[in-house]
């Protein structure tokens, strides 16, 4: 018996040290994506606050200006657009985005715009209606995209199909930390003046300031959409790459563990074999 025991325990060890080079080899690729990712972050964050800056200062220089985008209406139903990933392997990163998504839904009527195959296959098996199932792969969807579905959005908005619309996504704090959060896209709410007021005759507009706020509004939910889009990717990565290194090392300490029983399981075998000749002399 002690031989067997031996051997299931050799076998073990290898297979825990193949699961260990598997761990440690995506660890590595995340570490890899997740440099392109923050690349990607920095580089979007000039375009969004340009366009921020641009709507602020027609807001502030027309304080007497209305558009459909700033219309606040009782929230009958409510558009979500959800980031989450096509795979698994990240931690809690899928299941904390959807869990507080579904937790909000739970007060109103919701439809759902899922981009990636955990929030297609989460909202499906609850039978929550979604708007399309186009962005199942949430590595596919670019830029390009994100202005699509901006501007499909923007017209269903003024359409009056839904009376508000909000964006899921993990934050990338550091590679340590990313927190899921739902910020509001529509309608558009007017920030607290800060600093002096803008004036309106330094202004100029072709053809008028609404029409100027009312084709920028798509360009900047756009450009709202891509930034999440890359704040989700690098929250995924860094989540997947602080899983993988949770893995490998409780491989290590399974692997250390496995073989101090080997070597004890050894140690009793050759002791009885020695007792066995011993009391057969």
């Amino acid at each position: 018996m002690a031989g067997v025991s031996t051997k299931e325990i050799k076998n073990r060890i290898r297979s825990m040290e193949s699961t260990k080079q598997i761990t440690k080899a995506m660890e590595m690729v995340a570490a890899s994506k997740l440099r392109r990712a923050q690349a990607q972050i920095s580089n979007s964050r000039p375009y969004f606050q340009i366009f921020y800056s641009a709507i602020q200062e027609i807001l502030q220089a027309n304080r007497d200006f209305q558009s459909p985008y700033l219309l606040e209406l009782p929230v009958k139903k409510r558009l979500y657009i959800v980031i989450a990933g096509d795979r698994g392997l990240a931690g809690g990163y899928n299941s904390n985005i959807l869990k507080l998504v579904y937790a909000e839904m739970e007060q109103t009527e919701a439809v759902v715009l899922p981009i990636g195959k955990k929030a297609v296959d989460f909202f499906r098996a609850r039978k929550i209606p979604a708007l399309t199932e186009q962005y199942a792969e949430a590595a596919d969807v670019d830029i390009g995209d994100c202005f699509s579905i901006s501007k499909q959005l923007s017209s269903a908005y003024l359409a009056r199909e839904f009376d508000e619309i909000r964006v899921a996504y993990t934050t990338f704090v550091s590679v340590l930390s990313q927190n899921p959060a739902t910020m509001r896209l529509l309608p558009l709410s007017r920030d607290e003046q800060t600093g002096e007021p803008v004036s309106r005759s330094r202004m100029i507009y072709e053809q008028d300031s609404e029409s100027v706020f009312a084709s920028i509004v798509p360009e900047y939910l756009g450009g709202i959409l891509y930034g999440a889009l890359c704040e989700s990717r690098a929250s995924e990565q860094a989540a997947r790459r602080a899983a993988m290194d949770s893995a490998t090392q409780n491989a290590d300490d399974m692997i250390a563990d496995l073989s101090l029983k080997f070597n004890r399981a050894r140690q009793a075998a050759i002791t009885q074999e020695i007792t066995e000749i011993v009391a057969g002399s």
